[in-house]
């Protein structure tokens, strides 16, 4: 594997990592401010709120992809 394509591979993590900290922040922030305004949220929503979100859904796959194709690059090349 290059030296660009590994430079690349961990500015992509650290771009998701930051912005999946970010969105856990935000989303604590929003619902500190609406938890006195909202009406009452789906019992099995309340019992898995991460798990039914699918912007996280969409960070897990987006990493699991990114790290599949840099382990298959540095797998296809060093052979």
């Amino acid at each position: 594997m290059s030296y660009f394509t590994m430079v690349l591979g961990v500015i992509a993590l650290l771009v998701l990592a930051i912005s999946l900290i970010y969105t856990f922040r935000v989303g604590r922030l929003v619902s500190v401010r609406k938890s006195n305004l909202d009406t009452q949220i789906n019992e099995k929503i309340q019992d898995h709120p991460y798990m039914r979100n699918p912007v996280f859904f969409a960070y897990v796959i987006a990493g699991l992809v990114s790290l599949a194709y840099i382990f298959y690059l540095a797998y296809s090349i060093s052979w």
